[in-house]
C-alpha cells in the first residue's frame, strides 16, 4: 500500500465551491461595494454599519482589552517579530566572470490583503501571523478583512480589531468570505467614502469558499496557499505520555469537524492508553460535539506501525500541517523528517504553543502540500529580481555560446541580438 493512502483526508470539494462563489466574484467585479454588502448580508446575516472599520474603533477596542489578553498578544507579537526578523533576505551580487555580474534583490510586494477568519472561533493570533511577516518584509500597504459579527453590531470581533491596533494596522474591513477576496482583488469604492484599492497578494486561511475564491482569482492576485482543514500528526513511541498525546489530538480537533488528528506509533499499549485518555479528557472539554465528530471522522486515526522507521515513512507520505515528535531522541527523528509544515519536538512543544507564542508562524501548508510548499514567512511577501550587468568584453567572450544555443533552439534572432552589437568590428571586404 502507498503510505499516502494509509490515512485519508477530509473531503473538501473546492471545485464545487468554486461554482457557488463564481456569481459572487463576478458581481463584486462589476458592481463593487453594493455586491459586497448584499452578499455579506445574505451569507453572514448582518450588514456592517460601514465596510471600513473606523480607526477610532480599532483604538477603542485595544484600550478595552482584558489586561491578560493584551499582555499575551504583545508577547506573541514580540516573539513573532524576533523570529521573522531573521528571515529577511539580503541583496547578493555574484561575479559570474570579470565584467559580468548578476545581483539578486528582494523587494516587498506593494500592497497585501490579509484574511482573518471569524467562524467557529476568534483568531487574533491569525492577525499576528499574517501581519508580522508582511511588516518584516517591508510591505508598505496592508489591508485586513474579517467577517462581520451579528453579536458585535456588524463589526469583526473586538479582539481581532484590537490586535490590528496593537500591530499598527488601521485599514480593516468588516467583510469575509468570497466577497472579501474579490473586493481585495478588484478594489471597490466605499459607500461611506474613500476606496479599498486592489491588492497584489492575499494571504491567510479561511473556509472552503475563501479557498475557492483564492483559486478562482489567482492571476489577478497572488495567493499564499489553498488552506484545507487543519491537521496534526503525532509520531510517538513507548516513552510518550498518553495524557499529553491525547490532549494534543483533542486540541487540534477543537478547530473544526473536518480537522484531522492522527497518532502514528509502534507501541500498541500507548495506542490503547491514548484512546482511554481521549475518552476521559473529552467529557471535560467545552466543544465536545465538534471534537468528537472530528476524532471519529475518516480523517482521524491511530496508525500502528512495525517500528519508527515505518512510522517515519508514514509521516513523510502524509506531510502533515503540524507534526509532533514524542519519542526517544526526538530531535534526531525530527531532523530526519522531510515533509511537514512545522515540527514540534518533545513533550514541552505542543502545537498550541506554535499557535500562539512560540515565535513560529502558524499559517502552514495543509492537505499534503507540505511536500512542495512552506508556511507563511517573510519570503511569502518578497519578490526576487535579478539585475544583470555585463560589459562589452564579458558579452563578447560568451557570444559564441549564445549564438550556438540560439541556433539549437531555432531562434536565430536571439543570436542576432548579440551579433549586431559587434558587427562594426568585422573586417571590410575588399573583394
Amino acid at each position: 500500500m502507498n503510505p499516502r493512502d494509509v490515512v485519508p483526508r477530509a473531503a473538501m470539494d473546492v471545485a464545487d465551491a468554486g461554482e457557488r462563489i463564481r456569481p459572487i466574484i463576478d458581481e463584486v467585479r462589476t458592481e463593487g461595494a453594493g455586491a459586497v454588502l448584499r452578499w455579506t448580508e445574505q451569507l453572514d446575516g448582518v450588514r456592517p454599519p460601514s465596510l471600513r472599520v473606523p480607526v477610532a474603533m480599532l483604538r477603542e477596542q485595544a484600550e478595552a482589552l482584558d489586561p491578560a489578553v493584551r499582555a499575551a498578544l504583545l508577547e506573541s507579537i514580540d516573539r513573532a517579530r524576533r523570529v521573522h526578523a531573521d528571515q529577511r533576505r539580503g541583496e547578493v551580487t555574484t561575479v559570474v566572470v570579470p565584467g559580468g555580474t548578476v545581483t539578486e534583490r528582494w523587494l516587498p510586494v506593494d500592497r497585501v490583503g490579509l484574511y482573518v477568519p471569524g467562524g467557529r472561533a476568534v483568531y487574533p493570533s491569525s492577525v499576528i501571523m499574517n501581519v508580522v511577516p508582511a511588516q518584516a518584509a517591508g510591505v508598505a500597504s496592508l489591508a485586513v478583512v474579517s467577517p462581520p459579527q451579528r453579536d458585535f453590531g456588524g463589526w469583526p470581533h473586538p479582539t481581532i480589531l484590537a490586535a490590528c491596533a496593537l500591530l499598527g494596522v488601521d485599514e480593516v474591513y468588516a467583510v469575509g468570505g468570497a466577497q472579501a477576496v474579490a473586493m481585495l482583488a478588484y478594489g471597490v469604492d466605499l459607500p461611506e467614502g474613500g476606496r479599498c484599492e486592489p491588492v497584489d497578494l492575499v494571504t491567510g486561511p479561511g473556509n472552503i469558499y475563501v479557498t475557492a475564491a483564492k483559486r478562482a482569482l489567482q492571476g489577478v492576485i497572488g495567493i499564499d496557499s489553498e488552506a484545507g482543514p487543519t491537521e496534526v500528526m503525532i509520531l510517538a513511541d513507548s516513552t510518550a505520555d498518553a495524557g499529553n498525546v491525547a490532549a494534543d489530538l483533542i486540541s487540534q480537533a477543537e478547530h473544526d469537524v473536518l480537522a484531522a488528528a492522527v497518532l502514528v506509533t509502534d507501541d500498541p499499549a500507548l495506542a490503547d492508553a491514548v484512546e482511554d485518555e481521549v475518552s476521559a479528557q473529552l467529557v471535560t472539554t467545552k466543544h465536545v460535539d465538534r471534537i468528537r465528530e472530528a476524532l471519529s471522522g475518516t480523517q482521524s486515526a491511530i496508525v500502528l506501525v512495525d517500528d519508527l522507521e515505518a512510522g517515519l515513512r508514514v509521516v513523510d507520505a502524509y506531510a502533515a500541517e503540524h507534526l509532533e515528535i514524542h519519542t526517544r531522541d526526538a530531535r534526531e527523528w525530527a531532523l530526519r523528517v522531510r515533509n511537514a509544515g512545522a515540527i514540534f519536538v518533545g513533550p514541552y512543544a505542543p502545537v498550541s504553543l506554535g499557535d500562539y507564542a512560540a515565535g513560529s508562524n502558524h499559517v502552514l501548508p495543509t492537505a499534503g502540500s507540505a511536500r512542495h510548499s512552506s508556511g507563511l514567512s517573510v519570503q511569502s511577501f518578497l519578490r526576487g529580481i535579478h539585475i544583470v550587468e555585463y560589459d562589452e568584453s564579458a558579452l563578447r567572450d560568451v557570444a559564441p555560446h549564445v549564438l550556438a544555443l540560439s541556433e539549437a533552439e531555432d531562434l536565430p534572432a536571439h543570436g542576432q541580438a548579440v551579433r549586431v552589437r559587434f558587427e562594426d568590428e568585422r573586417p571590410e571586404d575588399h573583394g
